[in-house]
């Protein structure tokens, strides 16, 4: 079930407030300073980022991402999988490892949809904790979406005109338009549909997508993104004027990267691009047309992401078509780097 909230707090400050954020002076800073640690364990991916901050950012000692498909089947059984559930502990392991050897000593570490919606979704966690001492906190589609704006604002085009942020998740989409408030980014509303590049898939099928009317599903696949994007497309404001669209996913790097046409993927070229939005909906209607085959043999695609991509291009297009923008940016960061802000800033650090 989709999901809203409107006049929501300002990006900065509505982090954890268990204590004020006074600035420390730097002398304090540079004994005092932390590493931190952030793991975001979604339907496809688990993924970890461990930092030190400095003035006006922070600085990456360690990361690490691997697909573990952990909602491979959700949608079918309603339960995570034994193999699925193998999968992703044994990549939080090495996330375990990578925490203790880098000395971290602040962490969060959260799971979204998948967790959310699994019937044993908190046995695994569970599961977790016991085998790598981590403690997963499976967090509502709010704070995901919070996470991932915070993460990511910066990157925004210039500019006073609306905004739109969206995260394409292997088990969810969530979309939140932003506005500037005294040059301060704040989330206006937010939307969560259903949809991710796993359970698109999943819903359509992928003998369907393989097969020779594989333009028809696809076209059923956007379709069925639309209708969920559908109320929220309504409580958008009226005027396109100076509107800016920015995506955080594998979906969008990975077209990013398509239309650069990279040999191999590249965070620093892809990471803050501005590809006008002509160029995405050409490459997502070529990636559709496409078969197995001939989608793996893209750069930057291959057989880890052949099978999800078109299930992306769905819901990309679908949300270029409720907020045409000229451009569409694209973001190589998100809920990690919002953990490790939201962590910085209640330690004082001005980000």
């Amino acid at each position: 079930m989709a999901q809203q909230v409107a006049s929501a707090p300002a990006l900065q400050g509505h982090v954890e407030q268990s204590r004020p954020s006074e600035p420390r002076p730097p002398w304090k800073r540079e004994t005092h300073r932390h590493t931190y640690g952030a793991i975001d364990l979604g339907t496809n991916n688990c993924r970890l980022l461990i930092a030190r901050p400095k003035e006006g950012g922070f600085t990456v000692i360690d990361a690490f991402s691997r697909i573990v498909r952990l909602g491979e089947g959700l949608s079918q059984s309603g339960a995570l999988s034994k193999d699925a559930m193998d999968r992703a502990l044994g990549a939080l392991s090495i996330c375990a490892d990578k925490l203790r050897r880098r000395n971290v000593s602040l962490s969060r570490s959260v799971a979204t949809e998948a967790c959310r919606r699994a019937a044993n979704g908190d046995e695994f966690a569970d599961k977790v904790r016991d085998e790598t001492g981590i403690v997963l906190d499976i967090i509502e589609p709010a704070e995901e979406a919070r996470l991932a704006v915070l993460g990511c604002h910066k990157l925004l085009e210039p500019g006073d005109g609306p905004a739109l942020i969206f995260d394409i998740g292997g088990g969810s989409t969530e979309l939140v338009l932003v506005d500037q408030v005294d040059g301060t980014p704040r989330i206006h509303s937010w939307w969560s549909a259903p949809w991710g590049v796993v359970s698109l898939t999943e819903s359509e099928g992928r003998e369907a997508l393989e097969g020779p009317d594989r333009i028809k599903a696809y076209k059923r696949m956007r379709e069925r993104v639309r209708r969920a994007f559908a109320n929220f497309a309504l409580m958008l404001p009226d005027t396109r004027e100076g509107i800016r669209l920015l995506g955080t996913s594998g979906t969008v790097t990975t077209l990013a990267s398509v239309h650069l046409a990279l040999p191999s993927y590249d965070r620093r070229a892809v990471d803050g691009l501005h590809v006008p939005i002509e160029a995405m909906q050409k490459i997502s209607g070529m990636i559709a047309g496409m078969d197995y085959e001939e989608r793996s043999c893209l750069p930057c695609i291959g057989t880890e992401r052949a099978d999800l991509v078109v299930a992306g291009c769905a819901i990309l297009e679908a949300i270029m078509e409720i907020w045409p923008a000229k451009n569409l940016g694209v973001a190589d960061r998100g809920i990690r780097e919002g953990i490790l802000r939201s962590l910085m800033a209640r330690d004082g650090w001005q980000l």
